[in-house]
């Protein structure tokens, strides 16, 4: 890709560029850090995929239950849980199975997955 090929720590100084993020404190955007490895990661990120998450179809038959196992791809940044917990819940309306997503929060692998009623998150070893 252009930005991860040609974009260079020279370039990010001279042309002042940083990342920015909200701030409960002041109640505004204000600038995160001017750090080369972070504006290039963020900018990345947002280039692959639009900033959505990978999620792939793992395994239709999971556990031999016909329950669907999804897997995200982590790219160095957590699943947000609740849009996990959603996406969980509409897929069971599709599959009429429980469904379960591998992903990672905090460095630590877990499953979770929803069986119609609740859900339930569990580390995976």
């Amino acid at each position: 890709m252009f930005i991860d090929e040609f974009l260079t720590p020279e370039f990010v100084i001279e042309n002042k560029l940083f990342t920015y993020a909200w701030s409960n404190r002041n109640d505004r955007f204000e600038i995160d850090t001017r750090e080369f490895k972070a504006i290039k990661e963020k900018l990345l990120f947002q280039m692959t995929n639009f900033g959505n998450p990978f999620i792939y179809v793992e395994d239709g038959n999971f556990e031999n239950r016909g329950e669907l196992l999804l897997r995200h791809e982590h790219q160095g940044v957590d699943l947000d849980q609740e849009k996990g917990k959603e996406t969980l819940k509409n897929l069971f309306r599709v599959w009429r199975r429980p469904c379960s997503l591998a992903t990672q929060f905090d460095g630590r692998p877990t499953l979770l997955r929803f069986d119609g009623k609740e859900h339930t998150s569990k580390p995976l070893k």
